[in-house]
């Protein structure tokens, strides 16, 4: 075992790897939130179970460039902004940067979706007197907590939260099997038809949305960073034992990513069949208007009246712990962002920045929210600006695949996924800007 501060080796036996998994389970939190409540379920209510092979899809592809992204961030020591930086530019202009500032943008509507789904659960009305106190104090506490620096606390209670709710949707999607809203064989069968509906709108959002999204891809060298595996790596010096330590800890991170998967996949899922068996087959659609009410009604058929705070306690789970995760990740992207136009230069002062971002993100996000009023629109716009954004992060995969040491490169199988997954990102966000500018209907 080395000595140096925070160098350590990697374990050796599962248990130890499962217990030293860190930065997946940040993004598990992160992950399962509004683009699940709100965006997989409205897309099952408006298309039933058609593109239930498209929701796994989503939820799988993507990882191959999430842990392309941490093993250059373990090879370097560079954060996710720093790898946008570094890839080729035209002249001096940074259009990877450029292109992130407006997914970032982006991504504060979704949050601000957050925010203010916390306040309709609580407030059951979309007015802004009955809702401005549960909004406010939603903010403030996150924006205080995270301020007076208590992330591990929150981190851990998110990730149950998260695993909690799951384990509730799995037990709703039980329990509907015994009623007449069961999913048939006929359901799976269309399910798994490899077909798209007429319109793709709300699918492309989802796709950027839901799994490891753009914003959690950004997130994840952060965290491998802060509190993971190039911590613990250390500085590349090339010698052996750093080859030995890299290694080690590239295993860990494929456990941390491919189990974080399972888990959002499977919750992913179970919120995708809830609107497609219980809300479509009545004609109803998750919308701007009330759609906390529309959500509560798939808990109320599967668990009775119990389903009403059933559904309060998940949603305010998934929402709030997104909400929190989301805010720490966005403000260290903030000062990031800031160090790179020459505003703070040492650890200290992007510290400072940190905490001033932990504050101006929640404003932020109230402000729009107030200023939409539509919930549901809010978390669509993050959706496909997310989704937008993927083609051009799985570009900069590839672009720094052979960039680390040969020693800890991937293999041609995985580099083979890894193609995969980027062509999936780039033809459906072709396709979809294409639709948009009337180039294909």
């Amino acid at each position: 075992m080395t000595d140096a501060p925070g160098i350590k080796d990697p374990p050796q036996k599962l248990w130890d790897i499962l217990k030293s998994i860190g930065p997946g389970l940040i993004l598990t939190a992160n992950i399962v939130g509004t683009g699940e409540l709100i965006a997989t379920t409205r897309l099952g209510s408006q298309v039933g179970f058609i593109l239930l092979w498209f929701i796994i899809f989503a939820c799988c592809i993507k990882v191959f460039v999430q842990v392309e992204l941490g093993r250059y961030t373990i090879s370097e020591g560079v954060s996710s902004l720093e790898i946008l930086r570094r890839l080729p530019t035209f002249g001096r202009f940074r259009w990877a940067i450029v292109l992130w500032f407006f997914m970032y943008v982006g991504t504060m509507f979704q949050m601000a979706a957050m925010v203010g789904g916390v306040a309709e659960l609580f407030a059951r009305s979309q007015d802004w007197r009955s809702t401005l106190p549960w909004a406010l104090g939603a903010a403030a506490v996150a924006a205080g907590l995270l301020w007076i620096n208590r992330y591990k606390l929150i981190e851990t209670a998110s990730t149950f939260m998260v695993v909690a709710f799951t384990l509730i949707n799995l037990l709703a999607v039980g329990i509907m099997q015994f009623t007449v809203h069961k999913v048939t064989g006929a359901d799976l069968v269309e399910g798994f038809s490899f077909r798209f509906p007429p319109s793709l709108m709300t699918a492309f959002a989802v796709f950027g949305i839901t799994g490891v999204g753009a914003a959690e891809l950004m997130f994840y060298p952060i965290w491998c960073l802060e509190k993971g595996y190039a911590r613990a790596v250390g500085p590349r010096d090339n010698t052996l034992a750093w080859e030995t330590r890299a290694k080690g800890w590239l295993r860990v991170m494929r456990w941390d990513a491919w189990l974080s998967m399972v888990v959002y996949t499977v919750g992913t899922v179970s919120f995708y069949l809830l609107g497609a068996a219980l809300l479509a087959r009545q004609g109803k659609v998750v919308g701007d208007t009330n759609p906390m009410d529309t959500l509560q009604e798939m808990y109320t058929m599967t668990f009775g009246s119990a389903g009403v705070w059933i559904f309060v306690v998940g949603a305010f789970m998934v929402l709030y712990s997104t909400y929190f995760v989301s805010t720490a990740s966005n403000a260290r992207l903030f000062a990031d962002v800031s160090g790179m136009m020459g505003f703070h230069k040492t650890p200290e002062e992007r510290a400072k920045w940190v905490r001033w971002a932990v504050v101006g993100i929640p404003v932020l996000t109230l402000i729009l929210y107030y200023g939409l009023k539509a919930p549901v629109t809010l978390v669509m716009i993050g959706g496909t600006a997310q989704a937008l954004m993927l083609p051009f992060l799985g570009f900069a995969a590839l672009w720094f695949h052979r960039k680390v040491p040969a020693s800890i490169r991937a293999g041609v199988p995985w580099v083979a996924f890894l193609v995969l997954s980027v062509l999936a990102m780039a033809t459906l966000g072709g396709f979809q800007a294409a639709k948009a500018v009337g180039l294909v209907k």
